[in-house]
């Protein structure tokens, strides 16, 4: 039997790859930071939001810290670090293809739109140079490591295995 690939999408998924994980990244990305709430607009069981909230402040995703409201105990709020605000990418790209896909007739349930000019915003695929891709992925190409280390070092673009 062979190796599994050495990936980072797996990687990825072992952060952030539950229901649970991204439902509370989307809570965040919208402003939601304190426990309470996000587990009413999650529904997660308590046990595992905790859960969920712990890994993804022990991988970096997320810091947390304390706040007191008067005459109230300690409690815990979630902020997202660098590596999570980088997340919002993907974020917005799986609500995009679910808005595409799955939103049915009456529509997305939300829509995300651009402070400045108001119009409505989407991922895309653009490399280094600018260049902006189809959403298919044609065009994209995967180049191993080995490949690409050796073929940048010569100040030629990546080609792939010959």
């Amino acid at each position: 039997m062979s190796e599994p690939r050495a990936c980072s999408v797996a990687r990825t998924l072992d952060v952030v790859g539950e229901r649970w994980s991204l439902l509370v990244l989307r809570e965040v990305f919208l402003g939601v930071r304190r426990f309470d709430l996000i587990h009413k607009h999650t529904g997660a069981p308590r046990a595992v939001l905790t859960e969920r909230l712990r890994r993804l402040v022990d991988a970096g995703v997320l810091r947390r810290g304390e706040y007191r409201e008067e005459g109230r105990r300690p409690r815990h709020e979630y902020e997202l670090t660098e590596a999570g605000r980088e997340l919002r990418p993907v974020l917005t790209a799986l609500m995009q293809w679910g808005d595409r896909y799955l939103a049915g007739p009456e529509g997305p349930p939300l829509q995300l739109r651009h402070t400045d000019c108001g119009a409505p915003v989407r991922t895309a695929l653009i490399c280094e140079d600018g260049h902006q891709l189809p959403d298919s992925g044609e065009g994209l190409r995967a180049v191993p490591r080995h490949l690409a280390s050796r073929e940048a070092g010569d100040g030629s673009a990546p080609r792939g295995a010959e």
